[in-house]
C-alpha cells in the first residue's frame, strides 16, 4: 500500500485572488525573518533497509530561495512530498508555519502552492478553464480578470485559449506554477520546474521564480543542476544518498569547500596533471582539462610561473571564478549530468 495522502482541497475561503505581484506574503505579527520550515531528524525508511531519507535536520526562512540541491535518489522528493503532508516519515518532526505536516496539514494547506515533478496540466483544458478550475477546488470566487491577470504574470496571456496539450514543455511548467499560486500561497515547493526544458525556457522560469521571490513569496526549490541553485538560491542544502552533506549559501559553499578562483589548462590531459603534480602543485582534471586552485591573488603571479616552465601542450589557459560543481565535484567526488552521477 502506497504511503502517500491523497491531495485535497484547502480550507473553505470565499475571496478573490490577490496575484503575489500586490500581495503581501505575511501576515501581520509574522516576520519575514521566521523559520517557516522546521526539520528535525527527519527519516523515510523503506523495505528492507533503505533510507531514502537519512536523519536530515534543516530550516527555512520567510521571503528565500531554499534550494535542495542533489542527483536524483538523493531523497529530495521524499522530503518534499513529507513536507506537502503526502508522505508518511518514518520517524523524526516535519514542521511548517509550525504545524506538524503528518497530523494537521489541512490547517495550512491553503497557505502552501506545490508544482511536483514532472507536472502535467489538464490536457483538454485551457489555460483559462485550469485556472478556474483549481479556484474552484480550493472553495475560491476567482473572477475571469484577476485569472488573465495571473496567466500575464507567467507569460501564458497569448495562449490562454489555447488546450494545455498544445502548450510547449516551458508553457505547462509555467501553467503549473500559476496554478500553484491560484490560492496566493506564502510559501511555493517547485519539485524540479525546469528538468529537461531547453535552455531558454529554463531562463523564462528563473525569471519567474525571481518575481515571485520579490514579492515576498518563500520558495522551497528542488533541483539537480548547479547552476540554476547557484542563480535562483539564498540558501542551499547540497543532498547526497539522503543526508545533507553540506549547507550555506551559494558564495559561503564556494568558499569553505573550493578555491576562489583556478586555472584551467585545456586540453593537457593526464599526463600534463601528472608533469603538474610532480611538480609539488595541487591540481586535478576532468574530461581533459586541469584545474589548478588559486588561494589568493598574490598566489596567482607565482602559479602563472610555474606552469609557464613546464612543457605542456596547452590549448587555451585562463582563470574563472569557482562554481557549485566545483563544490559538488569536491564533495562528491564526482560530476553530475542531468541528475546522474558520472561514476
Amino acid at each position: 500500500m502506497s504511503d502517500r495522502r491523497p491531495l485535497g482541497a484547502s480550507n473553505k475561503r470565499h475571496r478573490s485572488v490577490v496575484l503575489p505581484a500586490i500581495r503581501t506574503a505575511y501576515p501581520v505579527g509574522e516576520s519575514v525573518a521566521d523559520s517557516v520550515i522546521n526539520v528535525e531528524d527527519l527519516l523515510k525508511r523503506y523495505p528492507p533497509d533503505v533510507n531514502a531519507v537519512d536523519g536530515i535536520t534543516f530550516s527555512v526562512s520567510g521571503g528565500t530561495v531554499f534550494s535542495m540541491l542533489g542527483p536524483n535518489g538523493a531523497g529530495k522528493t521524499t522530503t518534499v512530498e513529507i513536507l506537502e503532508g503526502l508522505r508518511v516519515p518514518t520517524n523524526g518532526k516535519s514542521n511548517v508555519f509550525g504545524v506538524d505536516t503528518t497530523k494537521d496539514y489541512a490547517k495550512i494547506r491553503g497557505r502552501v502552492g506545490i508544482l511536483p515533478q514532472n507536472f502535467e496540466p489538464f490536457d483538454n483544458l485551457k489555460p483559462i478553464e485550469a485556472l478556474d478550475y483549481w479556484a474552484k477546488l480550493f472553495d475560491m470566487r476567482t473572477a475571469r480578470k484577476e485569472m488573465n491577470e495571473l496567466l500575464d504574470v507567467v507569460g501564458l496571456s497569448e495562449r490562454k485559449s489555447l488546450l494545455s496539450k498544445k502548450l510547449s514543455g516551458g508553457e505547462k511548467r509555467k501553467l503549473g506554477i500559476a496554478l500553484s499560486l491560484i490560492n496566493e500561497p506564502e510559501l511555493l515547493f517547485l519539485d524540479e520546474p525546469t528538468t529537461g526544458l531547453d535552455p531558454k525556457a529554463r531562463r523564462d522560469l528563473w525569471r519567474l521564480i525571481e518575481e515571485i521571490k520579490r514579492e515576498g513569496t518563500t520558495v522551497f526549490l528542488t533541483t539537480h543542476y548547479l547552476d540554476e541553485a547557484e542563480k535562483l538560491s539564498d540558501d542551499v542544502a547540497v543532498m547526497h544518498r539522503g543526508k545533507i552533506i553540506a549547507r550555506g549559501s551559494p558564495s559561503e559553499l564556494v568558499s569553505r569547500y573550493g578555491k576562489t578562483t583556478v586555472v584551467v589548462l585545456e586540453g593537457v590531459g593526464k599526463d600534463g596533471l601528472r608533469e603538474i603534480t610532480r611538480r609539488g602543485i595541487e591540481a586535478s582534471e576532468s574530461d581533459g582539462d586541469v584545474t589548478v586552485p588559486v588561494s589568493s591573488p598574490s598566489e596567482m603571479r607565482t602559479i602563472f610561473a610555474k606552469l609557464s616552465s613546464i612543457e605542456l601542450p596547452v590549448k587555451d589557459m585562463y582563470t574563472r571564478r569557482q562554481t557549485l560543481e566545483d563544490v559538488f565535484l569536491s564533495l562528491v567526488g564526482t560530476k553530475m549530468d542531468e541528475g546522474v552521477l558520472q561514476e
